[in-house]
């Protein structure tokens, strides 16, 4: 016996995993240059691109420092269409997430529907929805605030759909049990359960939404993007170089205060 085991090798696959491993490569691979031949991308000038990017580089330093006090509002204004979207996202994405899981949602049709809503919002790219509110209610932060909204409700009701999917349904009978209504059901069985996740995917949108927020001034939904919008089709590099030394101290800072957020509901 240990003759025999010593002439075996130890492998992590066996032979079928293997083998479906590779042919899964193979496709990847193909699929990638079918969609590269199909493109047809007709890069002709590779050579040129290093000196462009320094050139472009050379204009943009030093950042013009100078233009700092005209971002400050635009910067403060995108703040706040992140705030309003999520918290506007989140009032909605509750229901919307009460409909989409399947051990709370009324009947068939309503769950269907609770799909249906998140899977329309996650589809739809965040400058299409600014660009269709910008038609709506005309250019400024207000179509700013309801794109992010309208984005958002996908992304918070199709997770917090899931963790609600998760919770401990006993609980909630009990309170069903003691003669509690459907909102006191909803208050005291269900919220109780997911309020870690809840808060967690909440801030964490915030962070994604503050990023997302920069650029939707580039279709007139407000924000520092109107400002980076301006100076670039004014060529002033330089203050193009300030307000994007400006969005990734943001970003930073928003990502830190995700990161602290989420640690502090674990």
């Amino acid at each position: 016996m240990a003759g025999v085991d010593a002439g075996r090798t130890w492998q992590r696959f066996d032979r079928r995993r293997r083998f479906g491993r590779f042919v899964g490569l193979l496709g990847a691979l193909v699929v990638f240059a079918a969609s590269w031949r199909y493109l047809d991308t007709g890069i002709t000038n590779v050579e040129t691109v290093p000196r462009e990017i320094r050139d472009l580089l050379t204009r943009m330093y030093p950042p013009d420092l100078a233009y700092t006090p005209e971002i400050v509002e635009p910067l403060i204004e995108t703040i706040h269409i992140a705030a309003l979207g999520t918290a506007g996202a989140l009032v909605l994405a509750v229901p919307v997430a009460l409909l989409a899981a399947e051990n709370t949602t009324p009947n068939v049709a309503t769950y269907w529907l609770g799909k249906l809503i998140v899977t329309v919002s996650r589809s739809v790219n965040t400058i299409i929805w600014a660009l269709i509110f910008v038609v709506v209610f005309g250019s400024g932060p207000l179509a700013g605030a309801v794109a992010i909204a309208f984005r958002s409700v996908g992304f918070l009701g199709k997770l917090l759909g899931e963790e609600i999917e998760e919770i401990d349904f006993g609980q909630v009978e009990a309170v069903r049990a003691a003669g509690a209504s459907s909102v006191q059901v909803l208050l005291y069985g269900i919220v109780p359960q997911v309020k870690p996740a809840l808060v967690g995917l909440s801030v964490y949108r915030w962070d994604i939404n503050v990023r997302d927020s920069t650029i939707l001034g580039f279709v007139g939904a407000g924000g520092i993007g109107v400002q980076l919008f301006r100076a670039v089709n004014a060529f002033a590099w330089q203050s193009v170089a300030t307000i994007l030394i400006v969005i990734l101290g943001v970003v930073i800072a928003s990502e830190a205060i995700s990161a602290s957020a989420r640690r502090m509901v674990r």
